[in-house]
């Protein structure tokens, strides 16, 4: 009998397989986030939010494509979970955003998160940002899966350039 992990793991594996084919030939960041966005937000049913936030100046995130209530429009590298996925350029995946203090609540009914930055030549070009309204719903096994879509996300992105950072 397949474990819960093992089920998780199929999902990705099958989601994974099927973003790369629809999103085909495509090398448009913008619109390959917003495809990979919506298709992992009807994906899991504990995802309320997926969506990603594009650097667009020096220590600066902006909204981009997502699916869900809305998110925060801009976000300093300074301030939330995002920016401290962007800022250290590794995944945070918080269990109980409510134990962490420099967590924004963009939306209230957040109990649990998990940011995967999106590096492309040793830059940090976005952050990929998930919630769920459930506590701890998020895992090793996430973590995994979306640090291996976030590479994917970049490496079809021919328009994926990081920003100057004069």
């Amino acid at each position: 009998m397949a474990t819960k992990t093992n089920k998780k793991e199929q999902k990705y594996l099958r989601l994974l397989l099927h973003l790369e084919r629809i999103v085909g030939n495509e090398t448009d960041l913008i619109s390959i986030m917003a495809t990979s966005a919506c298709e992992l937000y009807h994906s899991f049913k504990d995802f309320n939010w997926v969506g990603f936030y594009r650097v667009t100046e020096k220590d600066v995130l902006k909204i981009g494509p997502y699916q869900g209530e809305h998110g925060c429009l801009t976000i300093s590298f300074d301030r939330g979970v995002c920016g401290v996925a962007a800022r250290k350029k590794t995944t945070q995946l918080v269990p109980d955003v409510s134990k962490v203090p420099y967590h924004i609540a963009c939306s209230p009914k957040t109990r649990s998160e998990i940011v995967v930055p999106l590096i492309q030549r040793r830059k940090v070009i976005g952050v990929l940002d998930i919630d769920s309204h459930k506590f701890s719903a998020f895992d090793a096994v996430d973590k995994k899966y979306l640090e291996m879509i976030c590479e994917m996300i970049v490496g079809r992105s021919s328009g994926a350039t990081p920003v100057s950072l004069k």
